[in-house]
């Protein structure tokens, strides 16, 4: 399916017969909406909910469809700065809601969050839930595009989170306390729910051995992700002698200002400094394989589901000591912690953890038990579908 479809390709809304409560997830990418709101978008139709699709439809359209939701292409340009061209994005929505006639919508990420309730106050929609996966590009960058966009977005943000009947979801307390101080949000708007959830039943645990143990950087191939310190890591490495395997497990996000390009990619794997995976649909797979996962990610995380799915395949962890990261991974405990930006602290974490298979293993012990007990995919499922229930329920 074309991603310039618009939404008038979706099944007609039929209204005349009783229906279930609505709910419609807005999610810019449908891999995005796969692999991090899927199993919420199941567990909602299960709670009696009617299940709506609205994302710029790529590779993943059959499987949305194939679990019972509808799917409703929208033209989505997550870079986009035609005014025109973002005007009728806006109006698409309108159309969507108008039609559809939502109970709740569910936007997820700061585009969707700010078009879409535009959209909801336009159309009526009686409950909206927003949920930002950490603040992004506009407010991590320090890129001259980032801080001309942050004059924007600050105060259609305030707008976007000051409907009535909405509440706002934010993966990790630095961001909550960021918004409410900042007076994007009353604080009463704000819940707290850690990460997308994962289920460790579905991720192997790996295993210590290994005579040139695996370390992978498994997300989206962005600057701010790390991904230059990790490969100047891997070389400081190789240079001290250190036998290891360094992997970018993902792609480059051509949509994204800071993406990495393929000649950089290609120029690394000829230097023989790492390998490239490039995207991985089993990532249960991936981390089995690996005993090393590295995130030194500097982005505006919210909770990196690299990381929890990392934690729950018992993989030793090395990330940056951000908000989001130190959600999961505790210095000395569940992993290392090293400043962000730091190549040769980065470069330290990682030998300790290559050559201290003993304790790869107890951090990744401990990081796997932490998962079941506070980041289970039931734990975040119910947490959500209960925000629903509540804006729904009759005042």
């Amino acid at each position: 399916m074309s991603s310039t479809s618009n939404v008038g390709s979706c099944p007609a809304n039929t209204a005349d017969v009783a229906r279930s409560r609505k709910l419609i997830f807005l999610v810019t990418e449908d891999w995005y909406f796969v692999s991090h709101r899927f199993e919420l978008a199941v567990a909602a139709s299960r709670a009696g909910y009617d299940v709506v699709v609205a994302t710029r439809v790529d590779r993943h359209g059959k499987r949305i469809t194939d679990a019972g939701f509808t799917l409703c292409p929208v033209a989505f340009n997550r870079s986009g700065l035609n005014p025109l061209e973002e005007f009728r994005t806006l109006m698409q929505l309108v159309r969507l809601y108008r039609r559809e006639v939502p109970d709740i919508v569910h936007h997820v990420a700061l585009k969707p969050v700010i078009y879409g309730s535009v959209a909801a106050r336009i159309a009526g929609v009686k409950g909206v839930v927003n949920a930002l996966g950490g603040l992004g590009y506009v407010f991590s960058s320090t890129s001259l595009r980032a801080k001309m966009l942050r004059w924007i977005v600050r105060p259609a943000l305030k707008l976007a989170l000051g409907g009535r009947n909405s509440r706002l979801i934010v993966q990790n307390r630095d961001d909550r306390d960021i918004i409410v101080a900042d007076g994007l949000a009353d604080a009463g708007s704000v819940s707290l729910i850690r990460g997308a959830g994962v289920d460790p039943s579905a991720y192997r645990q790996v295993t210590v051995a290994s005579e040139m143990p695996l370390v992978i950087l498994p997300a989206r191939l962005l600057r701010e992700k790390g991904v230059g310190e990790f490969v100047d890591a891997a070389r400081l490495l190789r240079g001290r002698g250190v036998k290891a395997r360094f992997s970018l497990v993902g792609k480059p996000d051509l949509a994204n200002p800071s993406s990495v390009s393929q000649r950089e990619i290609d120029a690394w794997v000829g230097e023989g400094v790492v390998e490239y995976w490039g995207w991985q649909d089993d990532m249960p797979g991936i981390f089995s394989q690996a005993q090393i996962v590295c995130l030194p990610t500097y982005y505006g995380e919210g909770l990196p589901k690299s990381l929890l799915e990392a934690a729950a395949s018992g993989c030793a962890i090395v990330t940056t000591d951000i908000p989001g990261c130190r959600e999961i991974v505790q210095h000395g405990v569940t992993g290392w912690l090293v400043p962000k930006q730091d190549a040769r602290a980065l470069a330290n974490a990682l030998q300790q953890a290559i050559e201290q298979p003993g304790l790869r293993q107890q951090y990744g012990a401990s990081a796997r038990a932490l998962i079941a007990g506070d980041f289970s995919m039931d734990r975040v499922t119910e947490a959500t579908v209960a925000i629903y229930d509540e804006l729904v329920a009759p005042k």
